[in-house]
């Protein structure tokens, strides 16, 4: 598996000169996606619905609403 492209802008486009707070998308090879992000595993785990699950070896991963929403048109339809 390896990493083919970035979804959307980078962090420097997106204003995060610092590399202090880079939250960013990849598309995998596989035709995955990873996210790199805030891990919030304890804090968003008891506020899962009812209807979600998250296995042991999974983290709940913040990333900015700029960061997804200057993705979406980079994000395919299928």
């Amino acid at each position: 598996m390896k990493i083919v492209r970035r979804v959307g802008a980078s962090p420097r486009e997106r204003g995060s000169a610092s590399g202090q707070s880079c939250p960013d998308i990849f598309e995998l090879s596989n035709g995955d996606f990873a996210v790199i992000g805030r891990e919030a595993t304890a804090e968003l785990d008891p506020e899962l619905p009812l209807d979600a699950a998250r296995a042991d070896y999974e983290r709940i991963v913040v990333i900015t609403r700029e960061t997804l929403l200057r993705a979406k048109r980079d994000i395919p339809e299928s």
